[in-house]
């Protein structure tokens, strides 16, 4: 089909559960020119995108597959949460493939045309592959309308519908869910030691996943032990098995409700990562989350879990004065203050400690990371007596500050190898 019989067709205005915004930029790329290609303004938007999803290859297939993967409508959502019986939705689905099937047959015109169709560019070993081009192939190559859509349903059973589907850890952004693209590709086995925490970190998630009993996590210790990394590492493990992990901040406690609410009813596990979470003595924040947790109004659905990391075990700061029951603020005990405080840190079921790394444990934690670096070899001695005078200095042990020795060993190490004028250890 020429851009000009696709305009003249009305198809995308024809579409009803994947309708699009009038001012969308599917809208934009629908509407060819007199030149039978669509405006600059459209192709710079189709190219930014290619650019920040890494696509290659037919630029306009992605773009249709991405429009049909992230369209959250009546349709889409049951068919990600069941295979479902072809009803009345499947046929209004099926009416709006036979849309999407012609616009596939899609022919731009031009010297440009070719190149969004057969788009190239330089190869990054580091980027992943957007699934969305496995589902725009799948479409592009189906034989028929029908088996298109069969194709997109299984995609939403395997992957979910819309943002939710492509990404893996959110953050919320005034009150929507925004995905984290550029992530740590980190797993648990890089994280070096701490072996019983993560094996109690893997089963408590591993049951969530399975439908089983789980418990809400406090993951608390030392700063740069791990706590965070742990967690980050969950969504790159389990995001396959639809494991979704939301980034909250004490500020947003008050959109919990309506965050549950956004994600009850979808087809995933959710994490609520409250990270490096903390009370000051005057805050009172934690009574509205201890309410979400457990025994309020907003209880949490069961597919929630909250996953908390701090540098305080009771999350709240305590004062001694917390501690005697023989002074009062009015007819109110001072112990009767701290129990309401330590009734937070309870909601957690599971609580892991993430201690600091003994000298020798950071001597190991520095001399694996050193290994992986691929920095030329230094003698065990010379790497063991550098890193204790790192520690040392720094005023810290914790695999933080063996990360950071071992990146700054290898910037000198690797300027010293180019002919720069680094000096012999880190300093």
């Amino acid at each position: 089909m020429k851009g000009r019989d696709c305009a003249a067709a009305g198809l995308p205005e024809e579409l009803i559960l994947f309708r699009q915004p009038p001012d969308s930029l599917f809208a934009a790329l629908c509407a060819p020119t007199e030149e039978g290609i669509p405006s600059s303004a459209a192709l710079r938007g189709l190219l930014d995108l290619a650019a920040e999803r890494d696509w290659q290859g037919d630029l306009w297939h992605c773009f249709l597959a991405l429009t049909l993967a992230l369209s959250e409508n009546p349709f889409s959502l049951d068919r990600e949460r069941r295979e479902g019986e072809r009803d009345s939705l499947w046929r209004i689905a099926l009416q709006d493939m036979e849309r999407f099937r012609a616009l596939f047959t899609l022919e731009w015109a031009g010297p440009i045309a070719a190149e969004l169709r057969m788009f190239r560019r330089a190869a990054d070993e580091t980027v992943k592959v957007d699934p969305v081009t496995e589902l725009a192939a799948d479409l592009a190559a189906a034989p028929s309308a029908e088996a298109m859509l069969g194709s997109l349903c299984a995609w939403y059973r395997r992957h979910g519908v819309g943002m939710l589907g492509l990404g893996q850890l959110f953050r919320l952004r005034e009150g929507a869910l925004v995905s984290i693209d550029r992530r740590r590709d980190v797993r648990l086995d890089d994280l070096i030691g701490y072996e019983e925490q993560k094996r109690l970190l893997r089963e408590n998630t591993e049951a969530f996943l399975a439908g089983r009993s789980a418990n809400n996590v406090l993951l608390y210790g030392d700063a740069g032990t791990g706590k965070s990394t742990s967690i980050q590492a969950l969504a790159n493990e389990y995001g396959s098995q639809g494991l979704r992990i939301v980034e909250l901040y004490k500020e947003q406690f008050d959109c919990i409700p309506a965050l549950l609410t956004q994600i009850k009813r979808r087809n995933y596990r959710f994490l609520v990562l409250l990270d490096d979470l903390s009370f000051e003595e005057s805050e009172v924040g934690y009574k509205r989350l201890k309410a979400v947790m457990e025994g309020g109004g907003e209880a949490a659905p069961e597919n929630v879990l909250f996953y908390a990391t701090s540098n305080r075990r009771h999350l709240v700061r305590e004062i001694w004065a917390d501690r005697s029951d023989m002074q009062h603020d009015g007819d109110i005990h001072r112990s009767d203050t701290m129990a309401e405080k330590l009734s937070l840190s309870g909601r957690f079921g599971l609580q892991i400690f993430y201690p600091d790394p003994s000298f020798e444990e950071y001597q190991t934690i520095v001399r694996r990371l050193a290994e992986r670096s691929g920095a030329p070899a230094l003698p065990q001695e010379e790497l063991r007596a550098l890193a204790s005078a790192w520690q040392v200095r720094r005023g810290s042990r914790s695999g933080r500050t063996a990360r950071q020795f071992v990146d700054d060993l290898s910037s000198r190490r690797a300027a010293e190898t180019a002919g720069g004028n680094g000096d012999a250890g880190a300093g």
